[in-house]
């Protein structure tokens, strides 16, 4: 049987890679969603580049926006751009999918030549028997890696902190910020009507006790009540606390 193999090595060992390419590729995008699945976990304590960017340009765009309308679009840009090194996932996606059908296609073209060149079923078999072996791989890795449902878990976890956590912050700490900035002038005009009050106040005599003192530097429009004034208000006051 390996015989049967060897008799197309060139053949098999290309069709051999280019499954092989196909299956690592799925292999590497599950590893990276898988990742950052478990980094939106924690995202007040992610030390990920991409999901701190992210946190970033949410803030800033909040900032200057006074919010984001539609957060879900927001996170479908984001996931659009999540990069192996510089390759997108979605273009790894893609070219697992050309390598698998390159694979089979390659196999086609050898059993093709096969039949031309006047071989028998059993020398044209292998071609057959990788492409099928070859395909089941592939999709039972794919199964089991499961992008797209990868892709909805890491989807669901950042609308949720973004809209139901950091969104309710960022709203929270604009509040505290309006508040603040309306306290502000009120508390500096309280102040400096302080230092006004304070600075008329200050005695330009050098006599300070005696012009406390002397009936002719009070006020003109201070109230003096008479002794006779004085026990009639205090007689009217007895008679409305009995």
């Amino acid at each position: 049987m390996l015989a049967l193999f060897f008799q197309h090595r060139n053949f098999m060992i290309g069709i051999l890679s280019l499954l092989s390419l196909s299956i690592i590729c799925q292999i590497i995008m599950g590893v990276i969603y898988h990742k950052l699945i478990r980094e939106t976990e924690n995202m007040s304590t992610t030390r990920h580049k991409s999901l701190l960017q992210l946190k970033l340009k949410f803030s800033s765009r909040s900032k200057i926006n006074d919010g984001i309308p539609n957060i879900s679009i927001f996170v479908d840009k984001f996931m659009n751009q999540i990069k192996v090194g510089w390759v997108p996932l979605s273009f790894l996606k893609h070219i697992s999918g050309q390598l698998m059908l390159l694979a089979v296609l390659v196999a086609g073209i050898g059993a093709c030549l096969g039949i031309i060149h006047g071989e028998n079923f059993f020398s044209i078999a292998p071609f057959y028997a990788v492409s099928f072996l070859g395909l089941y791989c592939y999709f039972a890795v794919s199964s089991l890696v499961d992008i797209p449902g990868k892709a909805r878990i890491l989807r669901t976890n950042l609308v949720d902190y973004l809209e139901n956590h950091l969104a309710n912050r960022l709203e929270q700490t604009r509040s505290d910020m309006q508040i603040i900035n309306m306290d502000k002038p009120e508390n500096e005009n309280t102040a400096a009507y302080q230092d006004s009050d304070a600075g008329t106040n200050i005695p330009t005599s050098g006599n300070t006790t005696a012009d406390t003192n002397d009936p002719s530097a009070r006020n003109e429009n201070s109230p003096a009540f008479s002794k006779s004034e004085a026990e009639e208000l205090e007689s009217l006051l007895k008679e409305f606390l009995t």
